[in-house]
């Protein structure tokens, strides 16, 4: 599983019993070894990355075994078979993006439906 806490990203594996697990793809040159996940219990391991925003493609490495992340925002096929993708949104978007408020809302659909 990966989740985006702004341009931190959290990878999280399951393989009770592994080891050493890494996460290696595009964003580090697919380096094992460069993004060590820690053991944090009952078979669950964890890196959190700082990523700048863009589309990257990863996997797990534990113990020599590649493994994708079948709960990660997409899959594809890379060189050497299945590849997950993790999306880091450009924060400035975010920050900069104020919901409408209700009653604005409702206005403009109303206004909407008015006009067809």
């Amino acid at each position: 599983m990966v989740t985006v806490e702004q341009n931190w990203v959290v990878f999280t594996f399951y393989r009770p019993g592994a080891s050493r697990v890494c996460v290696a793809g595009d964003f580090n040159g697919w380096a094992i070894g460069d993004a060590e996940m820690i053991d944090v219990g009952n078979g669950n391991w964890e890196a959190r990355l700082r990523l700048s925003p863009g589309e990257f493609r990863f996997r797990y490495c534990a113990d020599g075994e590649w493994f994708a992340d079948y709960a990660a925002g997409g899959l594809e096929m890379g060189r050497f078979g299945m590849d997950s993708i993790v999306v880091v949104p450009d924060r400035q978007l975010q920050e900069t993006y104020e919901p409408i408020p209700e009653e604005i809302g409702a206005a403009l659909s109303a206004e909407a439906v008015l006009a067809v």
